[in-house]
């Protein structure tokens, strides 16, 4: 099949053999782009070229999913700390536990883009974003107020479960409520509820 594109046409090569269909969630997914721009997706990746993509309500997403130029995290941390502690405060969440979220979405990053669409620090997709009233996912205030509200709401969802309402941020509501209130058997969601509680540990050490 093919894409086109201003001023190039894009050739795609899809070597899955059904497997986004016929295997299960824990199948990984392996992408190449070649010299010519075509992409190369298969299950068995012949050379270091090949970046693993995972599954998530995001669609099929590479493991590290930031885009854009370098930053100063540091320095974005703190550029962003009076935002998040208003926030904070606002939807009654743990100040360290949103910086836990922001680092594993976007490393401080406003203008992170994952290749599903997911904008912004806190890594809102389009249909997240228009529920919590977000009109520009860029811009840090409103990505946070709909991160953070968004963040509330799951916890409310599943009893103050951290794990699941992280669970559900990373992968959807649906998918945990599909099943079982657990974590889905996504490796990607398993990777990321473990991250983010890990930067939650260290930063309650060091905000509190």
């Amino acid at each position: 099949m093919t894409e086109h594109r201003p001023g190039r046409r894009v050739w795609i090569i899809v070597m899955l053999w059904g497997l986004v269909y016929s295997m299960g969630a824990h199948a990984d997914i392996y992408k190449y782009v070649d010299k010519h721009g075509r992409v190369i997706l298969t299950d068995k990746p012949s050379h270091k070229g090949y970046k693993r993509l995972v599954k998530t309500w995001k669609g099929w997403v590479e493991v590290d999913r930031r885009r854009g130029p370098s930053i100063d995290v540091a320095a974005n941390r703190k550029k962003f700390s009076g935002t998040i502690n208003y926030f904070a405060k606002q939807y009654r969440l743990p100040t360290p536990l949103l910086h836990a979220v922001i680092t594993a979405e976007s490393s401080y990053n406003p203008d992170a883009v994952s290749s599903a669409g997911a904008v912004g620090l806190m890594q809102l997709m389009p249909g997240t974003a228009r529920r919590y009233g977000v009109t520009n996912r860029r811009n840090p205030y409103q990505n946070i107020k709909g991160g953070s509200s968004y963040l509330r709401d799951l916890l409310g969802m599943f009893d103050n479960n951290l794990v699941l309402a992280l669970a559900a941020y990373n992968a959807g509501e649906n998918a945990v409520i599909k099943y079982g209130n657990k974590i889905p058997p996504y490796r990607e969601t398993q990777t990321y509820v473990k991250k983010v509680l890990d930067y939650y540990k260290q930063y309650k050490k060091t905000m509190t």
